[in-house]
This record gives structure tokens, sequence and C-alpha cells, in this order.
């Protein structure tokens, strides 16, 4: 692994922050998710990225509750941490710990062997989402954008 400090704002890029996406089930976002880490990372496979991200919601749900999920898994073959930030049109059941539907994701996908990058992501993640009013400004976010700029500081 490198030196360099892994932060939101490095392995979110444009191209993954995707806005009002329709969803109807929590295995429909999971393909989602997959499809579009791959097409982004032709190196990744869609399939094997899928079924990771399925395997780590059996061992528990990653809906933090207040309608946030962040869904992740570590792929082997995987170089880099990919990010992937999604507003969903409408709430979707994904088993979170309140029960209450899910309309904002970010999707981790990490190397194998990247374990303290990854707790330290999902710190990051935590804690910028336990703001609500931060989530409240990327739920009102209309295009990918303003979605990219909101949660990466950047303009």
């Amino acid at each position: 692994m490198t030196d360099t400090s892994l932060t939101i704002e490095t392995i979110l890029s444009p191209d993954l922050t995707l806005c009002r996406v329709p969803g109807t089930s929590k295995k429909r976002i999971l393909e989602f998710i997959a499809e579009q880490v791959a097409q982004h990372d032709p190196e990744l496979n869609e399939t094997q990225i899928f079924n990771n991200l399925v395997s780590r919601e059996r061992l528990g749900s990653t809906g933090i509750g207040q309608g946030i999920a962040i869904p992740h898994c570590r792929l082997e073959g995987c170089s880099h941490v990919v990010g992937t930030l999604i507003t969903l049109e409408e709430g979707v059941a994904f088993d979170a710990i309140d029960n209450q539907p899910v309309d904002l994701l970010f999707a981790l996908i990490v190397p194998k062997e990247a374990t303290s990058e990854h707790l330290e992501l999902l710190s990051q993640l935590a804690e910028k989402f336990n703001d609500r009013t931060f989530c409240d400004q990327l739920r009102q976010c209309t295009d990918a954008s303003s979605l990219y700029q909101r949660m990466t500081g950047k303009t």
C-alpha cells in the first residue's frame, strides 16, 4: 500500500457520483453499484463485485440508519480503493438498523489486503454522514455535478 492518505476526496470521481437514481430493491442497487464500478474500472469484474457486496450484506446490513447505507467489500485483484456516491429517487428497504428506507449510499470497493485504509475510510464516511445538515444538503442536490462538489468540497 502507499503512504498516501486515503480520503473521500481522493477515492470519489465525478463519474461514480450519481444523483437521483431509480432504485427498486437492495439487490438491484447493489447490482447497479457493481455495474457502475466495473464500467469505470474495466479491470474489475462486475459479478465478483456484486457477489462480494452481497456476501458483506449477509454478515449484517450496511444500512447505518437515517436513510444512509455504506455498502462495502474487499475485492481480489483490485489495486486501489473505489468509492461511489449515489442518491436514490426514493428510499428502498435496506435492512438498516433503524428499519428506515435508504436513499443515500456511499459504496466502497477496496483491495483484499487494505484493512486499515478500509476502516479509516469507513470512519470518515460515518463522521460525514453523522451530520444531518450535510446529509440533507446531499439529498437536495439535483444533479451529479453538484452532488460531487458537495461531497468533496471541490468546485
